[in-house]
């Protein structure tokens, strides 16, 4: 026969009592299984990761604000997008990336090797020349302050110069 809204409703609250039921033995069984290993293994808060909510605050500050890698002379990388162009030549150079860890005090012998040669040599400052253009035989002077060397676009004085009729021949003075 057809049930009644009423009847259905009783055993649902019926079912979830013993649904809630079972779930709580079962987890009493869980917990128990864990209390157990925790004595076994000695473990704390820590390990389990349950300290106080002060102390997970101080580790997410403290692991994005630190560089991972170090070269000694102000290079820092950490860890994360690409290798800058400092490790990547010292790696290529054959030095370890152990090397360059922040806090890692270990040097292979190869890089304390480099380091003596280095402190060896004289200092010597590797000058990079930049390529300089050939100064503009022609300069543009209008007599009043206004000068173009005939590089780039011309000013606007010029412009306004040549408009009015005059040639560029008139400014121009060789240099």
């Amino acid at each position: 026969m057809a049930k009644s809204y009423q009847q259905i409703q009783k055993q649902i609250e019926q079912l979830q009592r013993q649904a809630d039921a079972l779930r709580d033995s079962e987890i009493n069984g869980v917990v128990d299984r864990i209390k157990v290993a925790i004595a076994h293994y000695g473990l704390t808060a820590a390990h389990l990761g349950l300290d106080s909510a002060s102390s997970k605050a101080t580790r997410k500050k403290s692991s994005k604000s630190s560089a991972q890698f170090s070269d000694g002379a102000g290079n820092v990388w950490s860890g994360r997008g690409p290798r800058p162009r400092w490790l990547r030549d010292a790696l290529a150079a054959g030095r370890s990336i152990d090397e360059f860890r922040a806090g890692s005090s270990t040097k292979s012998k190869l890089a304390s090797a480099i380091d003596k040669l280095e402190a060896a040599k004289p200092a010597v400052k590797a000058t990079v020349k930049k390529a300089k253009r050939a100064p503009s035989k022609v300069h543009y002077s209008d007599g009043a302050g206004n000068s173009w060397t005939g590089r780039g676009p011309k000013p606007r004085w010029l412009k306004a110069q040549l408009d009015s009729g005059k040639s560029l021949q008139n400014f121009a003075k060789q240099v």
